[in-house]
C-alpha cells in the first residue's frame, strides 16, 4: 500500500493492542463483529490479532481475513520464523494480507528483555523481514521503545528493515513517554538519515501513559509520517493508544495545519465507539472527546445561549459528523412508524421489516414507561433486538420479591423453542434469586465471570444496560441486554449468553459425531 502526501492511512489496533488492556478480552464472534463494522467504516488496515498467543487469536484473523471486503488483514508476529509462520498461514485468505513484526531496539529492551547485543538485534531484523516477505509484499516492520533507542542505532536497523523488504516502517512510542516536539523531530532525523526511506511508509504508534498520544501521531504526521496506528476509544495497554476517533476527526477539523485526509466514514464513529464498549465492558468516559455523551452537551447558560444563536460558537464539529443526533430528546411515547425509522436512519441502523416493527413495539413500551427518551435508548433496544432476534430461549415474565424481610424470590417463566415454563426460586439478593430460577430452567455448570451494570442515561428511570460473562469448560460466553428494569435486564442477559453456550455445545457434538 502507497500513500500521497495527503492520504493517512488509519490502521486500527483494536483487536490486538486494544484486547491486551486488562480485561477487554473479546469473545470469537464479537472479534468478527467489531472487524465488519471497522471494515465498512473504511479502516485501511486492521491488525486483527497476535496468531501465535492462541489458537482462538489464529482461528479470528484467519476468519476475519477471509471476510473483510477492502481493509488489510495484518497478523501480529515477533522476530521469530514460528511466529511469522503462524501470521503468514493466518492471512493466507486475506484479498490484501500483511504481516507486522517488530523486535526491541532501545537499550532496556536489548539488555533487560532480549539479553542480545546490536548485532544479534539487526541480525534477527533482516531475518524477520526477510521471512516475512515468502508470505506477503506487505511487510511492516517495528522498532519496540524507538522513543529511548539511541538515533545511530535506530537508523541502522530502520535500514537494514528497509533493504530486507519492509514497505511499511512503525516508530513506537511503546512506553508513552515522548513529548511531541520529540516525536516530531525524531521523525524528522530519520527521514533526513536513512537512505531509501522515501519509498516506504512511515508509521506511528503512541501510547497515552501521560496523556500525549494523540498529540504524538499528529505530530508524527507533520514530520512525515504517514501512517497512524490507533484504537476505538483508545483502548490499549496500560493508559491505551492513541484514539482512532480523535485523529480522525482532528485531521478533518483543523485541515488548516493537517493538510490532509483519511478515508474513514466518520458518521460512524460513535456506533463504533458503542459497539466496542460493549463487547470489551468498558465504559466511555462522559467528557471523552468525540464519543463521550457529553461532547456535544451544554449545561451552562452562557453556552446554552451562544449554540442556540450559532452552534459555532461552541462547537467545533457537527453532531452529525461523527455520528450524533442533533437533540437527546427527540422521541416519545407520540412519535409514529416514520419518525421512528427516520430516528433510526439518523443513528445509522438499516432494518428491515421484521426487525423494525420489533424496534418499534419495543421503543412504544419503552416510551411508556420512561419520561424521557434519548437516542442511547434507541440504540440500546435496537442493538439488544438485532443480538437477541434468533434467541431460542426469551424471558417471558418475571416477578421479583425483594427488601429487608429476605429471602428474596423471583418467578420466572422462559419460553424454551417456544414451550413456556414456569419456576419460584430464593436467593441471597433479587439478583442471585433470578440467576437461580434460571439454572433451575437451564441446568449448567456455567461460572459468571462478569456481572455488570450501567446506566444507559442519566434519570432514576434509565435503562440499565447490563453485560453478563460465563464460562464453561474453556468456552466464553457473553450476553447483553438493556431495560428500565435492572433485574430484567439481568435475566435476559444471562439468557442470552446461556443461548450462545447452548449453541457451543450443539457445535461441539456435532464436532464429535462428524455431522
Amino acid at each position: 500500500m502507497t500513500a500521497s502526501s495527503e492520504q493517512i492511512i488509519i490502521f486500527d489496533t483494536t483487536l490486538r493492542d486494544g484486547e491486551q488492556c486488562p480485561g477487554a478480552t473479546m469473545t470469537f464472534e464479537e472479534k468478527l463483529q467489531v472487524a465488519e463494522l471497522l471494515d465498512e467504516m473504511g479502516v485501511d488496515v486492521i491488525e486483527a490479532g497476535f496468531p501465535i498467543a492462541s489458537e482462538g487469536d489464529f482461528e479470528a484473523v484467519t476468519e476475519i481475513a477471509k471476510l473483510a471486503k477492502t481493509s488489510v488483514i495484518c497478523g501480529l508476529a515477533r522476530a521469530n520464523f514460528g511466529d511469522i509462520d503462524r501470521a503468514g498461514e493466518a492471512i493466507k485468505l486475506a484479498k490484501r494480507g500483511r504481516i507486522h513484526t517488530f523486535i526491541g531496539t532501545s537499550p532496556l529492551h536489548r539488555q533487560h528483555q532480549l539479553q542480545l547485543d546490536q548485532d544479534q538485534v539487526h541480525e534477527k531484523v533482516i531475518a524477520s523481514v526477510t521471512r516475512a516477505r515468502q508470505y506477503t509484499d506487505d511487510v511492516e516492520w517495528s522498532a519496540m521503545d524507538a522513543t529511548r533507542t539511541e538515533h545511530d542505532y535506530l537508523c541502522r536497523v530502520v535500514e537494514a528493515a528497509i533493504k530486507a523488504g519492509a514497505t511499511t516502517i512503525n516508530i513506537p512510542d511503546t512506553v508513552g513517554y515522548a513529548l511531541p516536539e520529540d516525536y516530531y523531530d525524531l521523525i524528522m532525523m530519520l527521514r533526513n538519515r536513512v537512505p531509501g526511506i522515501e519509498k516506504i511508509v512511515l508509521s506511528t504508534h503512541c501510547h497515552d501513559d501521560l496523556g500525549l498520544a494523540v498529540a504524538n501521531s499528529l505530530a508524527g504526521v507533520r514530520a512525515g509520517a504517514r501512517q497512524i496506528e490507533c484504537t476505538i476509544n483508545g483502548l490499549g495497554e496500560r493508559a491505551g493508544n492513541a484514539a482512532l476517533e480523535e485523529v480522525v476527526m482532528a485531521i478533518r477539523t483543523r485541515h488548516d495545519l493537517l493538510p490532509h485526509r483519511t478515508g474513514i466514514k466518520s458518521e460512524m464513529l460513535s456506533r463504533a465507539s458503542r459497539l466496542v464498549s460493549a463487547v470489551t465492558n468498558f465504559p466511555v468516559q462522559y467528557n471523552k472527546a468525540i464519543v463521550g455523551r457529553n461532547a456535544f452537551a451544554h449545561e451552562s447558560g452562557i453556552h446554552q445561549d451562544g449554540v442556540l444563536k450559532n452552534t459555532e460558537t461552541y462547537e467545533i464539529m457537527t453532531p452529525e459528523s461523527v455520528g450524533v443526533g442533533k437533540s437527546s430528546l427527540v422521541m416519545g411515547k407520540h412519535s409514529g412508524r416514520a419518525a421512528f425509522k427516520s430516528k433510526l436512519k439518523d443513528l445509522g441502523y438499516d432494518l428491515g421489516d421484521n426487525a423494525m416493527e420489533d424496534a418499534f413495539n419495543r421503543f412504544k413500551a419503552l416510551a411508556d414507561r420512561k419520561k424521557h427518551v434519548y437516542d442511547e435508548d434507541i440504540e440500546a433496544l435496537v442493538d439488544e433486538g438485532v443480538a437477541h432476534a434468533h434467541d431460542r430461549i426469551k424471558v417471558a415474565s418475571l416477578t421479583v420479591i425483594a427488601g429487608t424481610m429476605g429471602p428474596q424470590t423471583a418467578t420466572l417463566t422462559l419460553d424454551i423453542d417456544g414451550q413456556q415454563t414456569t419456576v419460584q426460586s430464593v436467593g441471597n439478593g433479587p439478583v442471585d434469586a433470578t440467576f437461580n430460577a434460571i439454572k433451575m430452567l437451564m441446568p449448567h455448570e456455567a461460572r459468571l465471570d462478569l456481572y455488570q451494570v450501567h446506566a444507559v442515561t442519566e434519570g432514576t428511570d434509565a435503562q440499565a444496560e447490563v453485560s453478563v460473562r460465563l464460562e464453561e469448560g474453556g468456552r466464553i460466553v457473553t450476553g447483553r441486554s438493556a431495560d428500565p428494569d435492572t433485574l430484567v435486564a439481568s435475566a435476559r442477559a444471562y439468557v442470552a449468553a446461556l443461548s450462545k453456550l447452548v449453541v457451543k455445545r450443539q457445535k461441539v457434538a456435532q464436532a464429535q459425531h462428524g455431522v
